[in-house]
């Protein structure tokens, strides 16, 4: 019987994975879109410190 709930056990933990990975989308992420650029371009030869 140990034998049995231990299938049962990893089937349920094989499905659960896979249900999470073909589900539905499950993130809570705002739709920020294309944000603009609001810094200064680096100049040639200047280092980055």
């Amino acid at each position: 019987m140990a034998g049995f709930k231990w299938l049962q056990q990893l089937l349920q933990y094989i499905g659960d994975g896979v249900r999470r990975i073909f589900g539905p989308r499950d993130d809570e992420y705002p739709e920020t879109g294309v944000q603009p650029f609001e810094g200064e371009p680096q100049k040639e030869g200047e280092e980055i410190n």
